[in-house]
């Protein structure tokens, strides 16, 4: 099959882009380095001449709600209307488990990227995963400040972003399905434990600090119901696992290196 990945570099972009060409397919990258500006989509359909799926894990780094939404909605709809003119039979798209009711915030934009999706004219299937492992090392970064780490109560059944993309491309070889079965991970967790854990296995010292952020987005990160039913697919790599993994960058080289982009 020939696929092309939105956002394509990112925190699961680079594990489908890695499945898909493990199992043989011919993979194009849809990101900014690539020519390819989501949000604006110019030229989307003439890269998506001749491809059979596209999956979609394009994502924005934010916590406004409008921003959130002004984003997805225009990837998605960009992305539907060059898939519809180059004749694309199948768009894939990655959701986040248990934010039905939670309009706010990030959850916010994939909410309505879901809509969007549900309600276009090319045949898709949606996939929704719990919080990847990852997630806590992202959090970390967002709210360090200097040796004291404020992390919101949440609960969640995280997943390995690695079997995430895994899992995307095995949906798209199936054929429209609309929403398939959700993704979780093997265990449940306290997003502030993982932290701790992360910053002990990397040898890294920060007090953390866990707090309950108001509104709507806090009351779902505390609330448990992002873990997922006990009915969803169960990746196999668990949040300890991850950690000795060659997917987990330690704290402190990862901080160093975004230092550095910075500096350049």
């Amino acid at each position: 099959m020939r696929l092309a990945i939105a956002g394509a570099t990112g925190t699961v972009g680079r594990h489908v882009v890695a499945a898909a060409q493990a199992r043989g397919h011919d993979v194009r990258s849809l990101t900014r380095r690539d020519g390819h500006d989501l949000e604006v989509g110019t030229g989307l359909a003439d890269a998506l001449a001749g491809v059979d799926a596209v999956i979609d894990v394009a994502s924005v780094a934010t916590t406004s709600t409008r921003r959130s939404r002004a984003f997805f909605e225009a990837v998605t709809g960009n992305l539907l209307r060059a898939e519809r003119e180059a004749g694309v039979g199948h768009h894939v798209a990655l959701s986040i488990v248990g934010i039905d009711g939670v309009d706010a915030a990030y959850y916010a934009g994939k909410l309505a990227q879901e809509r969007r999706v549900e309600h276009g004219d090319v045949p898709y299937t949606l996939l929704r995963a719990t919080q990847f492992h990852e997630f806590a090392q992202q959090v970390l970064a967002q709210l360090s400040f200097g040796r004291i780490a404020v992390i919101p109560v949440g609960r969640f059944r995280p997943v390995a972003a690695r079997e995430v993309g895994a899992r995307l491309v095995e949906l798209a070889e199936a054929g429209p399905s609309g929403r398939a079965a959700d993704l979780s991970g093997p265990r449940d967790e306290r997003l502030a434990d993982m932290v701790r854990r992360m910053l002990a296995a990397d040898g890294a010292r920060r007090r953390v600090v866990e707090v309950r952020l108001p509104g709507a987005f806090g009351r779902a990160l505390a609330s448990g119901a992002m873990r997922g039913d006990d009915d969803a697919t169960r990746g196999r790599i668990d949040f300890d696992a991850w950690l000795r993994s060659a997917d987990h960058t330690p704290v402190e080289a990862k901080a160093d290196a975004a230092a550095s982009a910075r500096l350049g």
